[in-house]
């Protein structure tokens, strides 16, 4: 049968833009976009990093309900996006709304009962614990603000972004036929290349982008032979079998299989962070999965995981994946963010505006070094006017199967997805 080896993903980028408009630009004062600090700001701690175990939940209760929305939109092709590229982007678009609209998102990021300095602080240290993690792994988030010459912004949002999320801030001639290019050069810079445009033109309306672009390349802590990787059949979702290259490998793993699965965690680097495959069984199939998948679910399942002997066969693949999320986000409640006539982002800027779209496109690859991916999230904003011994197991990736990246320190989920087809 195939044998499904996954090797590179370097988890190349995520990024999330929000792109901010207005119904009205003349007329208005310079932006205000390096304020001086506040007493009430403060910057975070640079000894001690204390990860706040709330918005690791939070984002894992966020990944899985999006993930869940996604699917309904792209459930039978291949799928793969990053929520935390997502919840990064809202998150510093959450410091500009109020009243229900900043309720709204709260709901959706599933951050209720966290104050915006908690959420704020607490982006910080996860950030700062996620690109300290293991030498032998690259992972960096790279925050950017671009703002429309000419347009007033609030002071305390542009601090807060540059306090917590380490935003590069820059006043920008929107009407500048460079300016895409300008911004595009920054996502490809940070993404290393592996995403090159998020912003196709700019609209008279938009005032502001607001941009997260985070990186991810680990080896294998064990790499595949490539010698072992080899053709053999995938069978797809609807019965047909095609050849793909699978490679293979054998050793001790973390696993743990039920009625429902088997899954394998394949680490990078020392261990830090992993590559969690979960394989439905013959009797069932990734549709039926799918159903299960929840963040609680999620949750008991990690801490079945236990070291076994066993053998993998991993398919090498490499792929783009594109989404709009205005629908799976409105089906979140956050759909007063979007409407015109509600949508309140008052905290942003005077200018009424309202969220117009968000863009999601991500990479990546999967090989026998280790895995590389990257992830673009663009939020446009427009104005509104005792162990027993087990016999060895053997797992054999080669019908459709879901996927996600960990960082097992901190729980928090870098990237998830559902392969139908591996080519």
């Amino acid at each position: 049968m195939s044998k499904f080896l996954f090797a590179r993903i370097s988890i190349a980028l995520l990024a999330a833009i929000v792109t901010l408009t207005s119904v009205s630009c003349s007329g208005a004062a310079s932006s205000n976009l390096n304020p001086k600090p506040s007493q009430t700001t403060t910057k975070p701690a640079a000894l001690k990093i204390v990860v706040n175990s709330k918005l690791v939940e939070a984002n894992t209760r966020f990944s899985f309900k999006l993930f869940s929305e996604i699917l309904k939109q792209d459930g039978k092709k291949n799928v793969f996006v990053s929520p935390s590229s997502v919840a990064i982007a809202l998150s510093m678009a959450y410091n500009g709304a109020k009243g229900e609209t900043q309720q709204a998102i709260a709901k959706a990021l599933e951050m209720q009962g966290m104050s915006l300095s908690d959420i704020n602080q607490s982006n910080a240290n996860l950030k700062t614990s996620l690109e300290s993690s293991d030498p032998a792994v690259q992972l960096t988030i790279a925050n950017s603000l671009w703002a429309r010459k000419g347009v007033d912004f609030k002071p305390e949002f542009i601090q807060r972004n540059q306090a917590f999320y380490a935003a590069e801030v820059t006043s920008l001639d929107f009407a500048d036929p460079s300016a895409p290019t300008q911004i595009n050069g920054w996502v490809k810079k940070n993404t290393q290349g592996k995403i090159s445009e998020i912003v196709d033109d700019i609209d008279a309306d938009q005032v502001m982008f607001l941009i997260n672009a985070i990186y991810f390349k680990g080896k294998w802590m064990n790499e595949f032979d490539k010698s072992q990787t080899a053709d053999q059949p995938f069978t797809l979702a609807d019965g047909r079998q095609k050849q793909h290259p699978m490679m293979s490998q054998r050793g001790d793993y973390r696993y743990t299989e039920n009625q429902q699965f088997q899954a394998v965690s394949l680490p990078y680097g020392k261990g830090r962070t992993s590559l969690y495959v979960f394989l439905p069984k013959p009797n069932s199939n990734l549709a039926d999965f799918q159903k299960t998948l929840t963040a609680e679910n999620w949750q008991t399942w990690m801490k079945t995981f236990s070291k076994r002997e066993g053998s993998i066969q991993l398919p090498r693949f490499k792929m783009e994946y594109e989404i709009q999320l205005k629908k799976s986000l409105s089906a979140l409640g956050m759909g007063i963010a979007f409407d015109p006539l509600k949508a309140d982002f008052s905290n942003l800027s005077e200018t009424s505006t309202r969220i117009d779209e968000v863009k999601h496109k991500t990479f990546v690859e999967v090989n026998e070094e280790g895995t590389e991916a990257a992830a673009v999230t663009s939020i446009g904003i427009r104005a509104t006017s005792a162990q027993m011994e087990v016999a060895p197991f053997s797992m054999t990736v080669d019908r459709p199967f879901f996927c996600a990246i960990r960082d097992n320190k901190t729980g928090e989920i870098l990237f998830m997805g559902a392969i139908v087809n591996p080519a």
